[in-house]
């Protein structure tokens, strides 16, 4: 595990500190009191903006559910990481994704091509996000989530994965929500363990979803409930 002890200045950026075996691609551009630990792999023409810190090692509590191996951190190219953003060792950022001001991505975590996480948004450990998602500001992403490709998440949105609230054997799964391919979730919305929403459902912003939301569902109110069918003009192939 790396430490301050393993970090040098590196004159490229003012207070900038890097760590063992850490590649850096050609093109990538610094701000001010950027950390990168050791065995960070950076693509060509990254944009890592004042106060990031890439590579951190996750530090984790007595019986956290995030076991298993982290390896290095990994940007891919053009990937913007900006002011005050934490990206853990172990995650992997894809191709032109943008990590927003003070975001927190944990180990285990990938974001695919051309998506956005937005500012002060966690995505947390072993989640995987596909490709051109929309993450608004200020997001839980529970740990073992899975979005899908062209999904858009609101403002403010809460997932969970525990229904006991840590009341559980050790050895228990724990679930996250599935979010299939362009389905879309308002702000404040709140989604209950293990639910899925379907592939061009629609929630509303601050339903709480407690079960299954069909494909191409609209759904609104606490709890959730269908009241009609996406309609065909608002299906994404119409929007590209």
């Amino acid at each position: 595990m790396s430490d301050a002890r393993d970090l040098c200045p590196d004159a490229r950026a003012p207070g900038l500190l890097v760590g063992e075996n850490v590649h850096i691609g050609a093109g990538v551009s610094f701000g001010a009191y950027v950390v990168i630990h050791a065995g960070t792999r950076i693509g060509a023409a990254c944009a890592i903006e004042d106060h990031v810190v890439l590579g951190k090692r996750p530090r984790l509590a007595d019986g956290s559910s995030a076991t298993g191996e982290v390896s290095q951190l990994e940007l891919c190219d053009r990937v913007t990481v900006c002011a005050g953003a934490i990206v853990l060792a172990g995650a992997r950022l894809g191709e032109g994704t943008i990590v927003g001001d003070q975001a927190f991505v944990r180990e285990r975590s990938s974001v695919g091509a051309g998506s956005l996480i937005g500012r002060a948004s966690v995505v947390d450990n072993d989640v995987s996000i596909g490709a051109r998602a929309r993450v608004q500001s200020g997001v839980y992403m529970t740990a073992f989530t899975l979005v899908e490709d062209d999904v858009f998440v609101g403002p403010g949105v809460v997932m969970t994965n525990d229904h006991t609230m840590a009341r559980h054997p050790r050895q228990a799964e724990l679930r996250g929500p599935t979010l299939r391919r362009a389905c879309r979730v308002g702000g404040g919305a709140v989604l209950a363990p293990g639910v899925e929403v379907g592939e061009e459902a629609f929630v509303a912003a601050g339903a709480l979803v407690i079960s299954d939301v069909p494909a191409r569902a609209v759904v609104m109110g606490v709890p959730a409930r269908v009241v009609r069918e996406v309609a065909d003009e608002d299906l994404l192939e119409r929007w590209r």
